[in-house]
């Protein structure tokens, strides 16, 4: 690393949620942290409005109250999620999620993404001991287990004992550390926009199995909901480029008016679904956080939580092995981080995409299937009762 502008003890490529919360822990130390985001600091620091809104688990909570940022958003934009239905095409059963009997506490919360990031940039901005590197892209990497040197797109070169990937599921470091991923570009969008409808959610969610659509509709304050319509690609384009009167007409119509009447309350915002899976989770001297490791399908809403547990796993690991005076890019620990994160993520991972196949087919075999499944959960209380608890834990 002598060819190095800059040295340090870990870098973290990407700043969203997962890379701020993974800076954020660290800086509770005395480790050197550098934090690369192609974004410019102004965006950083004044994230807009995106249209998601994340299902925070309690687990998830925990660590974002640990770090100091889910006190830092403020009460209005967490919305409690009380219960949840699942729906089939036009059947008028539904599979039911609430909480336990006697419990007055919610299942979960929703929280925008915009203000996540927000309380997390925040807390590392405050940091000395982490340092952001605004408007650039790492575009080189070499490693070994001796380190890490990378280059940024301005020509600067940055060496350190460990980098972190944690830059989106189409990780452009997570390529040039010449990992492989399944990685899975659906065909389909997810169009996404808050909406005021006369009709009272009781902060409860529906996430509807419709013919040729999936409608996820997100309870936030009174009288307002968050709408995620999943479409093929070319058809959510389509309604995205309506002018908002003729977009209303046919979103009330796509939800059968389920909510009532409705008016749009933000602006609206499509994303192409792709789901990715790394290979490894490490190589020597750095290792994938986040989408960079795995990129789940929103459908379960559970991406962002494992994607927060896998960091905070990493970090503690790390910060265990600085205490102790051993290497915090010792491939046993990273060996250890890997195996962990499998374990906990592959079965809610396979389990979402079995979950996306079968309630995306038409035909008449898939349609019998996933009426028959929420019957079978509906009547198995241990099943419901699994989920719920798992979003509690």
């Amino acid at each position: 690393m002598a060819d190095c502008d800059d040295s340090f003890d870990i870098i973290v490529a990407g700043a969203g949620p997962v890379g701020l919360s993974f800076a954020a822990t660290l800086a509770k130390s005395d480790l050197k942290v550098a934090v690369v985001e192609q974004q410019t600091l102004e965006a950083l620091a004044n994230p807009p409005f995106d249209g998601r809104e994340i299902a925070l688990t309690y687990a998830s909570i925990r660590i974002l109250r640990e770090l100091g940022a889910w006190d830092a958003i403020s009460a209005c934009h967490k919305s409690p999620l009380h219960g949840a239905r699942v729906l089939n095409g036009s059947s008028p059963f539904a599979l039911c999620f609430d909480p336990p009997r006697g419990s007055a506490e919610p299942l979960g919360y929703l929280v925008p993404n915009c203000r996540i990031r927000d309380a997390l940039f925040k807390i590392v901005r405050l940091n000395d001991r982490a340092q952001l590197l605004c408007g650039h892209s790492v575009v080189g990497v070499t490693n070994s287990h001796k380190g890490v040197v990378i280059e940024l797109s301005d020509g600067r070169r940055l060496g350190a004992r460990l980098l972190v990937a944690a830059d989106s599921r189409l990780s452009r470091t997570r390529d040039l550390l010449g990992i492989a991923a399944d990685i899975n570009r659906l065909g389909s969008s997810m169009l996404i926009c808050r909406v005021r409808h006369e009709r009272a959610h009781h902060q409860v969610a529906i996430e509807w199995f419709d013919h040729h659509q999936t409608i996820a509709m997100l309870p936030l304050m009174e009288g307002v909901s968050s709408l995620l319509l999943t479409l093929r690609a070319n058809e959510a384009n389509r309604l995205l480029a309506f002018e908002d009167d003729l977009f209303l007409m046919e979103l009330t119509d796509r939800c059968r008016k389920r909510l009532g009447k409705m008016t749009l309350a933000s602006t609206r915002h499509a994303y192409p679904l792709v789901t990715t899976w790394a290979h490894r989770f490490w190589a020597p001297s750095a290792a994938l956080i986040g989408d960079a490791a795995i990129g789940m399908h929103p459908v379960t809403a559970h991406g962002f939580n494992i994607g927060l547990s896998g960091q905070n796993r990493l970090a503690r690991r790390i910060l265990t092995a600085h205490r102790d005076c051993r290497d915090i890019a010792d491939p046993e620990l990273l060996r250890r981080y890997e195996g962990c994160l499998r374990l906990s993520a592959a079965p809610l991972y396979h389990a979402t995409n079995l979950i996306v196949g079968l309630y995306s087919g038409e035909h008449a075999a898939a349609r019998l299937a996933r009426h028959v499944g929420l019957r079978f959960a509906q009547h198995f209380p241990f099943v419901r009762y699994g989920i719920s608890a798992m979003l509690r834990r």
